[in-house]
């Protein structure tokens, strides 16, 4: 009986220890095998244990790549860098022959040591640019040390991708694009002579792929989440009050603007896209602009939109419906759409306040969360985020979570504003309490999806 007991004993024992989760090293400390460099020319050596990126002018992004792909996981790594060499780790990343030749690309986990301080929020490398921005998390930004070693934990499950750096939630991102890829250390491309050299250093590489309950941390949550699942509503939004404005299938909660009923022409649903059709030599093709049948006071809204070539278009709050108006006509705050480089109104107007993001007409969309006037924007043929935030009548404008407007409507500056501007004829322009959200018909085709919303 004692031996049985002891058998039983040791099996339980077995069977306990193989359920639980295994970390696996990826890197053995003393050569490169299981990985592969692509794209590039940097260099790549191996000195104390630890792989150490080296710039090199005049090449590509270089990539150190796994040749395994990975799905579900948990990938643990130490990381230093120097300033002025930007970085980052590939996961579940693509590299194709028939694919851009091979190029990289898929999501980055940022190693970024300048003063914006984004890492370990989410770049798509050579496909969609930022989904994660370390802008809407400033308490990430606070977690990477400059000039010292830093731990990465990063958990790649099902739609959800999370960061740590040094114990700290960076990033909380769901997205469903790519479900299993390699995982690669990048050396950024250098265009200035002082920046050939600087080096990056990855040590302690492991992942973990199996019982991944064993090792996925806790407070991953206190990260902001963003959401790029098309027309979906995630768990942590619905405990939040956020509710689809558009079921992704029907007319249901839309009508003309300034009338009744949804316009038969101009506008399709498709594949759980609203498009507008586009109608440009075919005035009996246009639908109109459509809006909301509620009106909306305090919110905040978020959609994704994707412009075609030349396309021109605009979001319009607090408008109010007007017997004087025509049909599908509406009068509001507009956050524009635009495609910038081709269409001539980014020309027009002052200073650029007709361009996208912008409060049109009235203000300038400029890159607030960076403190440049670059729009980090995807071109025609992309998805964009757009977010309004209204409150109390402070207003903001965000595209693809960055900061681009802000402004009080009801404040002497926006009326200084207004005055100046093609509005200034129209009383009390944008002062309603309340009022319809607009998707303008401009005669180009534009797709919408994923339009929510929350109220204060």
């Amino acid at each position: 009986m004692k031996n049985i007991s002891k058998l039983a004993f040791y099996g339980m024992l077995l069977l306990s220890f193989a359920s639980k989760a295994q970390w696996k090293d990826l890197f053995n400390g003393s050569d490169l095998k299981g990985w592969v460099k692509r794209n590039g020319n940097a260099e790549y050596k191996i000195e104390n244990k630890t792989i150490i990126g080296v710039s090199h002018l005049n090449t590509p992004n270089t990539f150190l790549c796994t040749e395994n792909l990975y799905g579900d996981f948990v990938l643990e790594v130490d990381v230093k860098v120097e300033v002025g060499l930007n970085s980052g780790i590939q996961i579940r990343s693509i590299s194709d022959p028939a694919v851009m030749n091979g190029r990289v690309h898929g999501y980055q986990v940022e190693i970024d040591p300048a003063l914006r301080a984004w890492s370990g929020g989410i770049y798509d490398e050579a496909r969609n640019g930022w989904l994660y921005p370390l802008s809407v998390n400033p308490q990430g930004q606070k977690a990477f040390r400059n000039g010292q070693w830093n731990k990465y934990h990063i958990e790649a499950i099902g739609n959800s991708i999370k960061t740590w750096i040094n114990g700290i939630p960076c990033a909380n991102l769901l997205d469903s694009q790519t479900a299993k890829g390699l995982i690669a250390l990048q050396v950024h491309q250098i265009k200035r002579p002082e920046q050939e050299g600087l080096t990056v250093q990855w040590r302690n590489i492991r992942i973990a792929t199996e019982n991944l309950q064993d090792v996925v941390w806790k407070g991953g949550e206190e990260a902001p989440e963003v959401s790029y699942l098309p027309n979906q509503l995630s768990e942590n939004e619905i405990r939040k009050g956020w509710r689809l404005l558009w079921d992704g299938k029907t007319t249901a909660g839309w009508k003309l603007a300034n009338g009744s009923s949804f316009p038969k022409v101009g506008w399709e649903i498709q594949d759980g896209v609203l498009k507008v059709t586009g109608s440009k030599k075919d005035s009996l093709r246009k639908g109109g602009d459509i809006e909301t049948e509620k009106e909306f006071s305090n919110f905040e809204l978020e959609l994704d939109f994707k412009l075609t070539t030349g396309a021109n278009s605009g979001l319009k709050y607090f408008v109010v419906d007007d017997p004087k108006r025509k049909e599908g006509t509406g009068l509001g705050p507009e956050f524009q759409l635009l495609d910038d480089n081709v269409h001539p109104d980014a020309k027009a107007g002052v200073n650029g306040n007709r361009t996208t993001a912008s409060l049109y007409d009235l203000i300038t969309a400029e890159n607030l969360s960076e403190g440049n006037k670059e729009k980090r924007m995807n071109p025609p043929g992309k998805w964009n985020k757009l977010r309004i935030v209204s409150k109390d009548g402070h207003v903001e404008h965000w595209l693809n979570n960055l900061k681009m407007v802000e402004y009080d409507r009801h404040s002497q500056i926006f009326q200084n504003l207004v005055a100046k501007s093609k509005y200034n004829t129209y009383a009390n322009f944008a002062q309603a309490y309340a009022g319809h959200i607009l998707l303008q018909d401009h005669g180009d085709e534009v797709h919408f999806r994923s339009i929510k919303i929350r109220e204060f």
